[in-house]
């Protein structure tokens, strides 16, 4: 009986562990909102030009231009992020790809 307790706890998330994975998932959704919207088309970045993907600090792009972006092309954005999720993504991940992208700033 012990034997499957301890399997089953060693499942479950920490509080801390959870959140080191959720603020992961947030950080790479900043920066793939910010691929998919094309800001490094005008970023001030040249490594974000040249590479043609977000190369800075991503979180401060989405902040500076998420109000370029209307609430529908944001809306079409999280669906096109929610339907690539992988069925075995875990909770933390599954969490955070549900705000929008305006909530991840």
């Amino acid at each position: 009986m012990d034997a499957v307790l301890s399997k089953n706890a060693s499942k479950q998330l920490t509080p801390a562990r959870y959140v080191a994975r959720f603020n992961a998932e947030k950080a790479a959704l900043r920066r793939a909102y910010c691929n998919l919207f094309g800001f490094w088309r005008a970023c001030a970045l040249k490594r974000c030009r040249k590479e043609r993907a977000c190369s800075g600090d991503a979180g401060v792009c989405l902040a500076r231009r998420i109000n370029e972006v209307s609430r529908e092309i944001q809306w079409r954005a999280r669906q096109q992020v929610m339907r690539a999720t992988p069925a075995e993504a875990g909770a933390p991940e599954r969490t955070a790809r549900e705000f929008l992208p305006g909530a991840l700033v």
